[in-house]
């Protein structure tokens, strides 16, 4: 009798802590998603009813899409998203390309000079940007006279990103790639290129997805280094929305327009690649 006490008054103290977690989840996502309801409720509204009536479904002139056909003419929404995908998907994968093969080339091999050039990359990584902010525009701009290319922008987010992304890649193929299976492939005569490609490579891939999706809301959602090497005309989406900003005032309808339209594109990535995020982060973080 007494174990089937304290059975039920285990179950029943599960089942309260279980009821809890929930409702302190839902609070928290409810929190969490505000804002983004509040971006998407006033892109519909008059600039009028977003600031007298912030949370009313509508407000005094009701809803309208036309915020978004202004601001997609305003913005130059598609000089915008094309080069913010060109810049985005080119840097990203030069940067998944470069990381996993030098990551691969360090770990499996034991040269001096291999150690000694990741240890480099990992200190590097604690080195911020502003601090090179200012000679990278010197040199490019003032000495090379080559600012304004997207190749240029492209080649930064390379230089900045490789860095952790060999860290992270390393560390994922230490502890989750058996040596095993290139053993074996090169017993059947594959080469070092095609085991990586064809053995090594596509075990990477939850990894290599957690990294896709940090990368590209970092390069997406970057505003300071596109600002220092782009002009008008070659815009990303980031800097085409401060077209919404004046000196005195700022058009705040077509601004949050304009920022939920940028969004959309991440998201739908996000949704694409969510189940692979935890699962490498977590495998290519923990052992190393």
């Amino acid at each position: 009798m007494t174990t089937e006490k304290s059975m039920i008054v285990g179950g029943t103290e599960r089942r309260i802590s279980l009821a809890v977690k929930t409702v302190l989840t839902t609070l928290l996502l409810i929190v969490y998603l505000f804002p983004f309801y509040m971006i998407i409720l006033n892109s519909f509204k008059v600039k009028r009813d977003i600031i007298k009536q912030p949370l009313a479904w509508g407000g005094k002139h009701g809803l309208s899409f036309d915020n978004y056909v202004e601001a997609f003419k305003k913005m130059d929404y598609l000089s915008a998203v094309g080069n913010s995908l060109l810049i985005t998907c080119c840097s990203v994968a030069l940067i998944i390309l470069f990381s996993s093969m030098a990551a691969y080339l360090f770990v499996r091999t034991t040269w001096k000079v291999c150690g000694i050039v990741f240890t480099v990359m990992i200190f590097s990584m604690v080195i911020p940007f502003q601090v090179v902010m200012i000679p990278l525009v010197s040199i490019y701009g003032g000495m090379l006279h080559i600012l304004n290319h997207r190749w240029l922008l492209i080649f930064m987010h390379l230089g900045f990103s490789v860095s952790m992304s060999v860290f992270m890649y390393h560390g994922f193929i230490k502890s989750s790639v058996p040596i095993s299976l290139e053993e074996a492939a090169g017993i059947d005569g594959a080469s070092p290129f095609r085991t990586f490609w064809q053995i090594v490579f596509p075990l990477l891939k939850p990894i290599t997805a957690t990294l896709v999706i940090l990368y590209v809301l970092a390069i997406w959602n970057d505003y300071l280094l596109p600002s220092l090497i782009l002009k008008k005309g070659m815009y990303t989406l980031p800097l085409a929305t401060n077209a919404f900003y004046g000196t005195h005032s700022n058009d705040l309808d077509l601004l949050l327009a304009a920022l939920v339209m940028t969004i959309i594109p991440i998201i739908l990535l996000y949704i694409a690649l969510q189940k692979y995020i935890i699962q490498g982060v977590v495998a290519g973080a923990v052992k190393s």
